[in-house]
């Protein structure tokens, strides 16, 4: 028997509530022998960490380094798109002259599917400038801890856009993230590295992220479901949007005063920073198709953690007992909350429907 093929939307549903699909699991795992499957999984989330984990060593170089001494966070933000957008229209092209090579969609640029696609375009233009700003005011080490809000924004927002409430464990360990979050600002603050700036940055972030689950939700039927056409959309949409930024910042004459402008080193750094952030969408559903939802979650959480510790160790810092109790409380909050949303979401999957309750008392 043939299994539908899971949409997208209901992924990101999914990813974005912590469900799993415990039927696609069980099946999946009949249909691959135990080992196999175990060694795809393992080399699935590895190559996500290692993506991950680079993608933001390479931006904290590219936005923040001595050596490099570049003031330019749009331009950064800005090529890395341009190199998305180029990316997914060579492969849309090898695609098509190479049917049986690569399964990748048709990319054609229609400006009523522009549009459609804008209000995402600009949730999305803040979620990864807010990102790059914040890496390049705070630390690799508290970065995680600067931009630990989100799963606190998708309570909020999906009470006041969608009206959903939470249940009152879900809000305890948004608590419990909230209480992670101020701690590791205080403790910032108290070893004299703290960025109000890159903070509230990394709020902006948080906001945005959730932000952008949502409204992905929304447009994704305008672009029929395909997660590659809105990457292209919304690249090519933000590369429009960020010229005149660019412009009005005065990062264009900061580029021409930039010593390192004519550097193959350097250009080959920021085409690598945007190979990086065109192979972290792929991995992260790649992740999601080998695992599950709440197992991306949970691989997420651990991945962040780990980032921590390679951080403090590459940078040779001290911190404190506090600062790694808060970054702890960050970590295990966001944990528990996919676990009790995971947990919440099978038990309701489990309930008999008001229909089979009504048929069996029926006798029917």
């Amino acid at each position: 028997m043939n299994r539908a093929p899971l949409k997208r939307s209901r992924i990101l549903h999914m990813a974005l509530m912590g469900a799993s699909d415990p039927s696609g699991e069980a099946e999946a795992s009949k249909e691959k022998p135990f080992l196999l499957r175990a060694l795809q999984i393992t080399l699935v989330v590895s190559l996500y960490w290692v993506t991950s984990i680079s993608m933001v060593f390479l931006n904290k170089y590219l936005l923040d380094s001595p050596s490099l001494q570049l003031d330019t966070p749009i331009f950064v933000t800005f090529y890395q798109c341009l190199v998305t957008t180029l990316l997914c229209k060579s492969l849309s092209i090898v695609a098509a002259c190479c049917p049986g090579a690569m399964d990748f969609p048709t990319l054609r640029l229609d400006l009523r599917v522009t549009r459609s696609v804008l209000p995402l375009s600009v949730v999305f233009i803040g979620m990864i400038t807010f990102n790059n700003l914040c890496l390049k005011y705070v630390g690799v080490a508290f970065y995680n801890v600067g931009r630990s809000l989100t799963t606190v924004f998708n309570v909020l927002l999906s009470y006041l856009l969608l009206k959903q409430t939470t249940s009152f464990y879900a809000l305890l360990t948004c608590g419990i993230i909230i209480g992670g979050f101020w701690l590791g600002v205080d403790q910032e603050g108290a070893e004299g590295t703290l960025s109000w700036t890159g903070t509230i940055f990394g709020v902006l972030a948080s906001l945005c992220v959730s932000l952008n689950a949502i409204y992905t939700k929304k447009v994704l039927p305008a672009v029929d479901g395909s997660i590659w056409r809105l990457t292209f959309y919304n690249n090519v949409n933000a590369c429009v949007l960020f010229l005149p930024l660019f412009l009005l910042l005065g990062e264009l004459q900061t580029l021409r005063d930039f010593s390192q402008l004519g550097s193959a080193h350097f250009w080959g750094m920021m085409t690598l920073g945007g190979l990086f952030g065109f192979a972290i969408g792929y991995v992260t559903g790649l992740q999601i198709k080998f695992t599950s939802p709440l197992t991306h979650n949970v691989s997420g959480t651990t991945k962040a953690c780990a980032q921590t510790v390679l951080a403090v160790l590459y940078y040779e810092e001290t911190k404190s007992f506090l600062w790694w109790t808060s970054n702890m409380m960050v970590l295990g909050g966001s944990s528990a909350y996919t676990w009790v949303r995971g947990w919440e979401m099978k038990k309701i999957q489990e309930e008999p429907s008001p229909k089979e309750d009504e048929k069996s008392s029926m006798g029917v």
